[in-house]
């Protein structure tokens, strides 16, 4: 078997594919799962926004794709009228009763020209009487029909329309039944109508067998009239949902119809149906559907508005497509993340939609596989959560997105040339010399001392000895302090606050693993923060700013570690609580000397204990200014005056500034 040939080009940008990938994905849920601290809650508003892949195509959401489907539904029935079924029969009896007045007519005509008088008068009372029995026809369409069936036709031609006209009626009626029990089958033979009435039959049994506590036997059944289904049902409940929704449809149509509408067409109905054991079948059938589906619309209805007429068959095919759009806006407005879009029948959605509809719905069914797939969530007790992965990954986008505006060259790595005794390991090694410490490479001493001639048992000398190099290591501890307070996302200072969390959580653990990095929000009181609720942690719905509780927190965490310990603190306001000697929280607002004073006796404790305070401020006034410069000025520690646009800058600017300048006073 010959192998198959494969022929690639360079990436130049035209080429299309490779749409969807999960990280781009994830950097679209960033900022809305970062402001709302809500996995599941994102992904809905990505499902009702849509997206843009990475070629810049727009991924329509459910918001606008309900759109199409509602003006779809719209423009229907502002274009059809339901009674246009009956104008059209009405019409076509109308001129078949004007051909026999005329044939009626033509006749009289030709006897007075015979110049026969009993002929005129044989001819005259004909008439008379013939336009007497179609002036008594009754004004319902089956009234008209059945007159018609009993009148005596003097016009050949009017008597074989009428008899085509209620050939295609009764075809059409028929029609009508066959699709709600069979599909959308045409030309059906009188073999294909038994054949019906027995799958309507065992239909039945099946559903009384369930009622008894039975097992039906589906699969003989789907062997037997399978070709009747063309949805393909899997199971009987499958079934019997497929033929539930085809009554329904049927249902909707007589439910819009006009009271009046609605009698002409049972009339006709039963003027015309013959076979009283097909309609048996389907009204035990029917009834036993309303009782098994009771939440399928059965009572649903459509307000016809527009002037095109249908026949039987068209307004039948309508109100099928009208159900399927009734069903894929209950999909849609149901489905709670991207993955229950799966269930939409794609196919279904093209022919009701569009191409690009269809595909968007596609490709918003794929999202939550691929964040799945890719590590990045999981589902846990019927929510979908983030991995530690995804958390990761969360971190990275803030901090890439942070990155792009800072220059190259204020990026530094983690480096130290200089060799000494540390504990942390080079993984390159030396000759031992007098004085080192004793930290011996096996595998190197023993090789020396087999390359200076030594066999099995080798013998070592002091001039094997190989010992490992380690580094000086520079360690900092950091406690991120974060403002949880109402004001933050009153003023849009808490994503980028918490952006510049994410981000600063990524750098350390990425690029200074050892590095300590706690993390402490605070508004009335203050809390300690783990890693894995910084991606979900939201602001408070309260007042207050207690900056002292906080830094309290941030000298137990710092107590515990080693290195240069520092807090930085993003705030956007004075602190306005504190934590009274009965251990409760104290809200003022303009700020009380107690609480100021409160706040710098924390201030002071953190000094004595060497640990360095650096504040960003958001929207700095004049009363915030002047505390952070007390502050400054007892901690001798640095504020900076900032935005929300240029916070994520100067934390992480003076952050890998504040490395650099600890690794340089250590070489």
């Amino acid at each position: 078997m010959p192998r198959p040939r494969f022929r690639y080009s360079p990436w130049d940008g035209s080429q299309r594919g490779f749409e969807l990938d999960a990280l781009d994905v994830m950097e679209q849920l960033t900022d809305d799962l970062l402001y709302h601290g809500d996995l599941n809650s994102a992904l809905r508003r990505m499902m009702q926004q849509g997206f843009e892949d990475r070629n810049g195509e727009q991924v329509q959401g459910l918001r606008d794709l309900l759109e199409q489907l509602r003006d779809r539904r719209q423009d229907a029935l502002d274009r059809f009228d339901l009674g246009g079924v009956y104008d059209d029969i009405a019409g076509e009896l109308r001129d078949v009763v004007q051909q026999e007045r005329n044939e009626l007519q033509r006749q009289l005509d030709a006897a007075d020209a015979s110049g026969d008088q009993r002929r005129r008068e044989l001819a005259q009372e004909s008439a008379a009487n013939r336009n007497l029995e179609l002036d008594m026809l009754p004004p319902d369409l089956a009234g008209q029909v059945k007159g018609l069936e009993q009148y005596d036709f003097t016009s050949a031609e009017a008597a074989e329309r009428f008899e085509q006209l209620v050939d295609r009626l009764r075809e059409q009626l028929m029609q009508q039944y066959v699709n709600q029990m069979a599909g959308d089958l045409q030309n059906m033979t009188p073999q294909d109508m038994a054949r019906m009435k027995d799958m309507l039959a065992e239909l039945n049994q099946m559903l009384e067998q369930r009622e008894r506590g039975e097992e039906p036997d589906f699969d003989g059944f789907m062997e037997r009239h399978g070709d009747f289904f063309p949805e393909n049902p899997q199971n009987l409940d499958e079934l019997l949902e497929v033929m539930a929704r085809r009554m329904a449809a049927m249902q909707s149509m007589l439910n819009s119809m006009t009271p009046e509408q609605r009698a002409q067409l049972q009339q006709l109905s039963d003027q015309l149906m013959e076979d009283m054991d097909l309609r048996w079948q389907m009204d035990q059938l029917g009834a036993n559907l309303r009782d098994a589906f009771p939440d399928m619309n059965w009572d649903g209805s459509y307000d016809f508005q527009g002037q095109d007429p249908l026949d039987m068959a068209q307004a039948a095919q309508l109100m099928a497509e009208l159900g399927d759009l009734d069903q894929l806006e209950q999909m849609m407005r149901g489905a709670s993340n991207p993955g229950a879009l799966a269930e939409v029948d794609i196919d279904r959605a093209r022919e009701l939609l569009g191409d690009d509809a269809a595909q968007s719905l596609e490709r918003m069914a794929e999202v939550t596989r691929m964040l799945t797939e890719a590590g990045l969530i999981e589902q846990r007790e019927g929510r979908m959560e983030l991995t530690p992965r995804g958390m990761r990954r969360l971190g990275q986008n803030a901090l890439a997105e942070l990155f792009k505006k800072l220059d190259r060259n204020q990026m530094g790595g983690h480096e130290l040339e200089q060799r000494g005794y540390g504990h942390e390991r080079t993984f390159q090694t030396k000759p031992y010399e007098w004085g080192d410490p004793f930290q011996l490479d096996l595998e190197k001493t023993i090789r020396n001392a087999i390359l200076r001639g030594e066999s099995a048992p080798v013998r070592l000398q002091p001039d094997d000895f190989e010992i490992e190099q380690t580094e000086h290591v520079v360690r900092s501890s950091t406690v991120l302090m974060l403002d949880l307070s109402l004001s933050m996302p009153m003023r849009d200072n808490f994503l980028p606050a918490k952006k510049v969390a994410m981000a600063l959580h990524s750098l350390i653990s990425m690029q200074y693993p050892r590095d300590y990095l706690g993390i402490v929000g605070f508004s009335e009181t203050a809390r300690i923060l783990t890693a894995e609720q910084l991606p979900e942690v939201s602001w408070d719905f309260v007042y207050g700013t207690n900056m002292q509780h906080g830094f309290q927190l941030a000298r137990q965490l710092l107590a515990r570690q080693s290195g240069t310990k520092q807090i930085l603190m993003i705030t956007d306001g004075e602190p306005t609580a504190h934590i009274n000697r009965y251990g409760e929280p104290e809200f003022h607002y303009p700020p009380v000397r107690e609480t100021v004073d409160a706040t710098l006796t924390e201030v002071a404790r953190c000094t004595r204990e060497g640990i360095r305070i650096n504040t960003f401020m958001l929207d700095p006034d004049r009363s915030l200014q002047h505390f952070i410069e007390q502050l400054t000025r007892m901690n001798q520690g640095r504020a900076f005056f900032t935005s929300p646009q240029t916070l994520g800058d100067y934390v992480l600017v003076d952050f890998i500034e504040q490395k650099r300048e600890l690794l340089r006073g250590r070489r």
